[in-house]
């Protein structure tokens, strides 16, 4: 049975900002809700203070960006949260990219994977076991980590590449994706996931596809909605090559609105009447995702919170019918 979730459309300046956000997946049929990186706010703290409110859910952070958070530090938050909301909590991980880690640490990591192996296992042992003993050559911790009974983390991992879904497969409980479009996600993310399961003798991890959404009205331009939900992402050099890889070109320095009008086309941002979108939605079910968030930044972008809320609430109503 796949689960519907919802992204949070913006990052809050303010924490009460996530709120609204918090109460719909509390009272509708939503089971997690997400928030990626930012830059203006802290996603643990505005969790905390959403559950602090009364609004205790299931949460996952899609991605916390791992050259901001030495792990040591990325395991105390993620325990934090788990006894904050009372719920389940997804903290996911990426390297982010190269640019990001010149900027933060000086250089780019010499090996991506091995960046983020390391970064996962200490991880995985502080939240496991409570200490860790691990030096090497990216990250080194020799800690403990006060453990005691709270709700489930699963650690999670920023896929979009073969290589790194592998890397998944082996290490981690969840593979998140981002503007993959369905057929990518069944012809390579999923089965690059199972190769690295099948090789640590593990079960593959569930899949949770983060997926850019609008409803389709007589006012709305698609490509508008579509690039002011992705433009970021499709600047960057990961996200060109794994949308090539997947059949959809952009260059956003030449052409941004044929970039644009590509990722509709390609179905890496799905627009439709209510029931495209639900078919669409349920392609990605049929591709292999265990979870669906609904991302609907471009429209939050364009017409704001309050017309972003009304549309999660009517596409969730829909699709679990």
């Amino acid at each position: 049975m796949t689960h519907y979730s919802i992204m949070m459309p913006f990052a809050p300046r303010r924490p009460e900002q996530l709120l609204p956000f918090a109460a719909l997946t509390q009272w509708s049929e939503a089971s997690c809700l997400w928030q990626g990186q930012g830059n203006v706010g802290d996603t643990h703290v505005s969790f905390s203070y959403a559950a602090a409110s009364g609004f205790r859910v299931p949460v996952g952070t899609s991605v916390n960006l791992m050259p901001f958070l030495h792990p040591y530090d990325a395991a105390l938050r993620a325990q934090t949260l788990a006894v904050a909301t009372g719920h389940r909590v997804v903290a996911g991980f990426g390297p982010g990219g190269a640019s990001l880690q010149r900027g933060t640490l000086g250089a780019p990591y010499r090996s991506q994977l091995g960046a983020v192996r390391e970064y996962v296992t200490i991880v995985r042992s502080l939240l496991e076991t409570g200490r860790v003993n691990h030096q090497g050559e990216f990250f080194s911790c020799g800690m403990e980590l006060g453990t005691f009974p709270r709700p489930a983390i699963e650690i999670g991992l920023g896929v979009l590449r073969p290589r790194m879904a592998e890397l998944a497969g082996e290490v981690a409980d969840v593979a998140i994706t981002w503007l993959t479009p369905a057929s990518y996600l069944r012809d390579t993310v999923v089965p690059a996931l199972r190769r690295g399961a099948e090789r640590a003798g593990r079960p593959m991890p569930r899949v949770v596809a983060i997926v850019p959404m609008a409803l389709r009205t007589p006012d709305r331009d698609p490509v508008d909605l579509a690039l002011n939900s992705n433009s970021g992402h499709m600047r960057l050099p990961h996200y060109i090559d794994m949308l090539s890889r997947s059949g959809i070109d952009v260059d956003m320095a030449d052409d941004p609105r044929a970039s644009g009008r590509a990722l509709v086309e390609g179905g890496a941002f799905l627009y439709g009447d209510q029931e495209e979108l639900t078919q669409g939605i349920k392609e990605f079910s049929a591709a292999g995702a265990d979870e669906v968030a609904f991302n609907l930044a471009g429209v939050c972008v364009t017409y704001g919170a309050k017309t972003t809320l009304r549309e999660l609430e009517t596409i969730l109503g829909n699709v679990a019918r």
